[in-house]
Parts: C-alpha cells; sequence; structure tokens
C-alpha cells in the first residue's frame, strides 16, 4: 500500500483516470484529507462506495503515530512522532495573536551538527518524504485551535534544502488551493546555508519566505558553531543571499541565535551590521535555549539590548524573539533527544 499524500493532484487523477473514475474525484480525495482532516477513506461521502473501497485497498492517509505530545503553560503545542521505520520526529505548533504557526521537521536528525542545535546531536537518520512531512501538519492542525494553521515554518528537526525536493513538492501542496490552502508568503523555508538550495530556491518563482541561520558575521565564529561554514563560507553565503533577493525582490529574513561568550557582545553586532549593509533584510534575535550537554547560555539582559540597539542604529531592521515552550522542551530536538537516550 501507499500513501496517497506522496500523490500531487495531477498524479491522483492519473491514478484515477487509470481506474476508469472520472478525474474530478481527485479534487473531492484532497480537501477530505487537507482541509476537512479526514484519516479514513470510509467518510468521504461524496464519494461513491466502489472508489472508497478502492482507494482503501490501494492507499493509506495516516503513516505516523503520536509518541509524546505536550502543552506549555504558553500554549506552544509540541508532538514526538513515529515513523513507519521507528525513527523519531518533532513537530511544534505555536500560537501568537492571530495566527498559529506549525514548526515542520524536513529530516529524521540532522548531519550539519550546530553546537547550539540538539537535533543533531545524535546524528542524521534520513530525509523525510513529502507525505510524513505534511502528515506533521495534518497532525498540528487537527490538535490546534478552531482546527486550523496559519503559517507553516520549515525550521523543525533537520535542514530543509537538504531534502530540497520532498520539502518543495511539501510546500506545493502546503500552499495548493486543494491543499491546505496555506498563502505563500505564510510559508517559511530555513536554511543553515546551503548554497546550492538558495540557488535552486530563486528560480522557482514562488512568493515564499527564505529565512537563513547566520548566527555569526566572521568565518571563525561562525565555524565554531556551524560546521557547514566549512562548505559554504560565510563570504559565498553572503553573496548568494544578495542574488537571491536580487532574483526573487523579496526580503530575506536572518536568524541570529544570542550565545554568551561566542557571539552576542558589541563587537559582533558591528560585524554584523556591516556585512548586512545595503542588503533588503530583517534579523531575527533569539537568545539561546539552554540545552543539556551542549552547554550554551545565552546573554544577559543588558548585553542583548546592546546588540540589538546597535543593529537599530545602523538601520538594520531588527526584532527580537523570545524562545516558546522551555517549559515542554520546545527547541528543535530536545524531546526526541530524550528518547533517541532511551
Amino acid at each position: 500500500m501507499r500513501d496517497i499524500k506522496e500523490l500531487d493532484f495531477k498524479e491522483l487523477e492519473s491514478v484515477l483516470k487509470s481506474w476508469g473514475m472520472p478525474a474530478f474525484h481527485a479534487r473531492q480525495v484532497f480537501r477530505w484529507i487537507y482541509q476537512k482532516g479526514a484519516d479514513d477513506f470510509g467518510c468521504m461521502t461524496n464519494l461513491a462506495l466502489t472508489l472508497r473501497k478502492k482507494l482503501q485497498d490501494d492507499f493509506y492517509i495516516l503513516g505516523i503515530s503520536v509518541i509524546k505530545a505536550l502543552c506549555s503553560k504558553d500554549g506552544t503545542e509540541k508532538f514526538l512522532f513515529e515513523l513507519k521505520d521507528k525513527n523519531l520526529i518533532e513537530a511544534v505548533s505555536i500560537p501568537a495573536e492571530g495566527r498559529i504557526t506549525a514548526c515542520l521537521s524536513s529530516q529524521a536528525g540532522c548531519k550539519f551538527s550546530c553546537r547550539f542545535c540538539a537535533s543533531g546531536m545524535f546524528g542524521f537518520k534520513r530525509n523525510l518524504t513529502c507525505a510524513e512531512i505534511l502528515e506533521e501538519l495534518h497532525y498540528l492542525k487537527a490538535g490546534s485551535q478552531n482546527k486550523r494553521i496559519t503559517h507553516v515554518v520549515f525550521m523543525g528537526t533537520g535542514e530543509p534544502l537538504d531534502n530540497y525536493d520532498n520539502v518543495l513538492k511539501a510546500v506545493r501542496m502546503i500552499n495548493s488551493k486543494d491543499g491546505f490552502n496555506i498563502a505563500s508568503r505564510r510559508i517559511t523555508i530555513s536554511t543553515n546555508g546551503v548554497i546550492p538550495g538558495i540557488k535552486r530556491l530563486a528560480q522557482e518563482g514562488l512568493q515564499i519566505e527564505l529565512s537563513v541561520s547566520l548566527h555569526a558575521a566572521d568565518d571563525k565564529t561562525r565555524f565554531r558553531i556551524m560546521p557547514i561554514n566549512r562548505i559554504y563560507p560565510l563570504k559565498e553565503l553572503m553573496r548568494a543571499c544578495r542574488a537571491y533577493v536580487r532574483k526573487t525582490n523579496r526580503q530575506i529574513t536572518f536568524e541570529y541565535i544570542l550565545i554568551k561568550g561566542i557571539n552576542s557582545d558589541l563587537p559582533n553586532a558591528q560585524k554584523l551590521s556591516t556585512i548586512l549593509k545595503g542588503l533588503n533584510c530583517k534579523v531575527n534575535l533569539i537568545p539561546c535555549n539552554p540545552i543539556e550537554g551542549l552547554n550554551i547560555v545565552p546573554p544577559g539582559e543588558d548585553e542583548t539590548r546592546s546588540f540589538k540597539g546597535h543593529l537599530i542604529r545602523s538601520g538594520v531592521h531588527v526584532t527580537l524573539r523570545r524562545s516558546r515552550g522551555q517549559d515542554i522542551e520546545a527547541a528543535c530536538g530536545q524531546l526526541r533527544s530524550r528518547y533517541v537516550k532511551k
């Protein structure tokens, strides 16, 4: 049996035609799964019984299971999922005024071993399929207030641009009016700096948001906390980002996690404002989450305020984000790491 979520709209139409069924049933099936949250073909009552039976025999809708679900006092919800091959992934639902954001994983584990992130502590297992990515969103939507998700960010476990084809197929399904029907400008792909992926994404013609995990403004510091900088050094990354902005005419977002004693003092702020000069961008400053085993701590309030103030005075559009769901280990990889250890 196959996971039906691996099929895009045209692929499902083709299957139905091969069965001698009208192609318009594809739209009905999609809307049952992605908009109504159906998890059983039997409930699709506007389809003929013979078609429902054929779908049931050839496909399944849900292939992952919930191992743990936690809810924070701030409303953030985190789910630990088990895949069919027993690998574990995480997804998070983050409520805020006027929006509910789904944070999705794109890989089981991560090969890039950023110092501030728990996702890579136990290595890389495999890429997620398009269907597995979509199923994360299916569960988050079913569990959210009013059964809706307004925004999607690929900021969970893994590097989205290292799983480019599956992530982009999922993005198109999320955006499709027959799929989850979430506007493209409400979908964000985050990358730690995979330059070939950034270049490919610039050619897609999508109005999605691109977020780049920068976290340092010089090669020495960035390599210290992000080994990927050895493959894609800072100067080449910034050149790719500027080319992306020129090609897409879209603002780019840089994520910058503040780590005490490493990248959070005024000299680092000065270097950051210099490399961003003249670029259509914004910066999200994020004091790091203390993570067991990684020995990192956030800077104090004064240092954080000084860093932000310098960027503002330099003309950089900057916001200070506070971590959500700290009481339920909502940072990338934290919950999964406790179960992998076992």
